[in-house]
């Protein structure tokens, strides 16, 4: 399996490509916005998982780029990967196109359970 992890943050995006290797995943990362959905439309991903504060294109409007797609793509399985705790976040996250939210720090079990679910079990939004 292939994941994109859309995420400002160096450390964060090391500490979930260490999980996902354990996993026997292969991670590609992006710094921002802008690497991530040009990665998205050059390669294969399985899932995608995007932070939701990053400078420039935040997560919100990222997830809508990836839905708007104009082929089969736009259906990938998209994780959220955040600190942020408000009120509608999962709404806003849901609305925006996000299958699953993972709140930071992020747990390797539930990382696994999320994944299968989306991946394996084929569960969708």
């Amino acid at each position: 399996m292939r994941a994109l992890f859309i995420e400002d943050d160096d450390l964060n995006r090391r500490i979930v490509e260490d999980m996902l290797r354990v996993g026997g995943a292969e991670m590609v990362g992006a710094p921002d916005a802008t690497t991530g959905l040009e990665l998205f439309a050059a390669e294969h991903f399985d899932f995608v998982l995007v932070d939701l504060r990053m400078p420039g294109i935040d997560g919100f409007e990222t997830m809508r780029r990836i839905r708007a797609w104009e082929d089969e793509r736009r259906d990938v399985p998209i994780v959220v990967v955040t600190a942020d705790t408000g009120d509608r976040i999962d709404d806003e996250c849901r609305e925006a196109g996000a299958d699953a939210i993972l709140l930071k720090p992020v747990a390797m079990k539930e990382l696994f359970e999320v994944i299968a679910e989306l991946i394996v079990g084929g569960r969708r939004r």
